[in-house]
């Protein structure tokens, strides 16, 4: 199933609030994205000022969460509680051979 865009930038600020300050590459494995949509997400969180961008002393560009990146995973986490959403449940078909069906029953 494919991820919404709110879910994919709270993926990102898990990432970041679990694990502090990480390299572009890093959250991709952490997050699951490709390099491409997470540099538009990163952009984005950025702008909004989820996440800032910091230099190491090495040199090095890494990605912090905010306090108002905190605060938007503890809103979606309380939205989610209280607005629980069913997932819909997977339907497998149900496979039959000819000779298994009784000509009389209705289906």
């Amino acid at each position: 199933m494919r991820r919404s865009k709110l879910e994919t930038y709270i993926d990102i600020l898990s990432a970041l609030a679990n694990r502090g300050p990480l390299k572009i590459t890093h959250i991709s494995y952490k997050a699951n994205l490709n390099f491409n949509t997470l540099q538009r997400c990163i952009k984005f969180l950025v702008k909004q000022n989820l996440v800032e961008e910091k230099v190491t002393e090495d040199g090095r560009r890494v990605y912090a969460i905010t306090p108002k990146g905190i605060n938007a995973i503890k809103a979606f986490i309380e939205l989610k509680q209280a607005l629980p959403i069913d997932e819909e449940p997977i339907r497998i078909p149900i496979i039959c051979e000819k000779s298994h069906i009784d000509a009389d029953e209705d289906y």
